[in-house]
C-alpha cells in the first residue's frame, strides 16, 4: 500500500564545466543516488536539469563587447531608449553596462512603483499620498525625487536609481509607465521587459518608435564568436563575471531527448525530462514575482505538456460523501476519481484546482527544491506526479 504521494529530491552533482558531457554525468549520478538513497527508479518518474548548468556545459556566454556590437549594429551608435527592465544586479546590470558603452547616450525608463517582476521603487501608498496617477504621470529623475525621496529597494538596500546610472557615465533616468514617454528622447528603442514585451513593442511601433526591438532580438545569432539564443536572445540571461553573461541554454529539445534517452537505456524505465528555469510563484512578503526567465521549462517530455486533470477531493467529502466515513468514504472517493471525465475544465468537480500547465507545476517545484544557492542540487528528481488517491 502506497503512503506517499509526490516526493521530491535534489540530487548532488559535480560542479559542472563548459564542456562536460552533461547528460551521461547527470544520468550517472541519478543512478549512484538511486543505490545510495534506496529509491527505485521507475516509469513516470521526472527529471528536472536547471537551465544553468546546460547553458554552462554548453559554454553559452556573451561578453559586454560582443552585445555591444550587436546593440550598433541594430540600432546605431547615437541615442538608445531602454524601456521597463527590471531592477536587478543579476539579471540586468551587465546588460546596461553593454548597452551603455554601445552608444552616445543612453536613457533608461523604469516603470513604478515597481517593475515587471514586482521589485519596489517606491512604497505604491506614496501614490495616493502625493496625488499621482501612474497610468499618467511621467517624470525625469530629479521630478521623481523631488515627488517621492529614497528609492532604496527594501530588501536589497540598493538604490536602483543611481545603481543604474552608476553602470555608465552616459546614462539617464527617467520613470512612466506609458512606453510611448521614451520616444520623447530617441525613437531608437529597445523593449527590455519580459512576459509583455510583445504589447510594450507594438504600442512603441504605434507611437512612432524607428529602430525597434526587444531583448530577444538581440543576440540571437552569434556575434564575434559569442554564444547566443535564436529564441531568447538576452532574455534569461544572467550575470557571469563583470563583464561576461550566461545566455539561456540553446538546443534544448536535443538535451532532452539525449537524457532521456540514456536513462532509459540504463534502467529500461520512461522517466520524464525537463529543463527548467525560474518558478512561476510570487514571493508573499515582499510581492516579487520570482520569474525573470521567458519561460519556466524551455523543453521536456512531451507527458510534461497539458494541465492536469483533478477533481477537488474535499468538495465531495463536504458535499455528495458527506455522509460517508472510513473505508467506505475512502472507496467512493477512489470510485469517484477513476470514473472522471477526461477533460473537467468548467465543472464544478474541478473547482479550485487551478490549471496551471504541468511544466509549470513541475518546473515551479525544481526550482523551490534545488534553490539558487549553495545547495549543490542542480538536478532534482521527482516521483509519484502522475499519482492520484486511487492509485494503487
Amino acid at each position: 500500500m502506497r503512503m506517499t504521494g509526490v516526493t521530491a529530491r535534489g540530487v548532488i552533482m559535480p560542479v559542472f564545466k563548459e564542456g562536460d558531457p552533461l547528460a551521461e554525468m547527470i544520468c550517472q549520478n541519478i543512478l549512484k543516488a538511486s543505490t545510495a538513497e534506496n529509491f527505485p527508479i521507475e516509469d513516470g518518474d521526472i527529471v528536472g536539469v536547471t537551465e544553468a548548468v546546460v547553458a554552462r556545459t554548453q559554454g553559452n556566454y556573451a561578453t559586454t563587447e560582443q552585445i555591444a556590437a550587436d546593440v550598433r549594429a541594430k540600432l546605431g551608435e547615437d541615442t538608445i531608449g531602454l524601456v521597463f527592465p527590471i531592477m536587478s544586479r543579476n539579471r540586468f546590470a551587465v546588460l546596461l553596462s553593454a548597452f551603455a558603452s554601445s552608444c552616445k547616450r543612453l536613457v533608461v525608463q523604469l516603470s513604478y512603483p515597481a517593475d515587471e517582476v514586482g521589485n519596489l521603487l517606491i512604497d505604491p501608498d506614496l501614490l495616493d499620498e502625493k496625488g499621482v496617477d501612474p497610468y499618467r504621470d511621467s517624470f525625469t529623475e530629479a521630478e521623481f525625487r523631488a515627488t517621492f525621496g529614497s528609492t532604496v529597494h527594501r530588501f536589497t538596500g540598493v538604490d536602483y536609481i543611481e545603481y543604474y546610472k552608476s553602470l555608465g557615465d552616459n546614462v539617464e533616468i527617467i520613470l512612466s509607465n506609458d512606453p510611448a514617454y521614451i520616444l520623447n528622447y530617441t525613437k531608437n528603442v529597445i523593449a527590455c521587459d519580459i512576459h509583455t514585451r510583445q504589447r510594450t513593442k507594438r504600442r512603441l511601433a504605434a507611437a512612432g518608435a524607428e529602430r525597434l526591438f526587444t531583448l530577444d532580438e538581440i543576440l540571437n545569432a552569434p556575434v564575434n564568436g559569442s554564444g547566443c539564443n535564436e529564441q531568447y536572445g538576452l532574455l534569461g540571461s544572467n550575470k557571469a563575471t563583470e563583464t561576461r553573461v550566461k545566455l539561456f541554454p540553446r538546443d534544448t529539445e536535443s538535451f532532452v531527448a539525449e537524457l532521456h534517452r540514456r536513462l532509459a537505456e540504463a534502467t529500461g524505465k520512461n522517466v520524464e525530462v525537463m529543463i527548467y528555469g525560474d518558478g512561476g510563484f510570487k514571493d508573499p512578503v515582499g510581492g516579487i514575482w520570482e520569474f525573470a526567465d521567458p519561460v519556466v521549462s524551455p523543453a521536456h517530455t512531451p507527458r510534461l505538456s497539458g494541465t492536469p486533470n483533478e477533481i477537488k477531493m474535499k468538495y465531495f467529502a463536504d458535499n455528495e460523501f458527506s455522509h460517508l466515513s472510513g473505508a467506505e468514504l475512502e472507496h467512493a472517493m477512489k470510485e469517484k476519481i477513476l470514473a472522471k471525465d477526461a477533460n473537467l475544465v468548467g465543472r464544478m468537480s474541478s473547482e479550485g484546482t487551478t490549471p496551471r500547465r504541468i511544466s509549470d507545476l513541475v518546473g515551479s517545484l525544481c526550482d523551490l527544491v534545488s534553490g539558487s544557492g549553495d545547495r549543490g542540487t542542480p538536478v532534482v528528481y521527482i516521483k509519484g506526479y502522475f499519482t492520484n488517491f486511487a492509485t494503487e
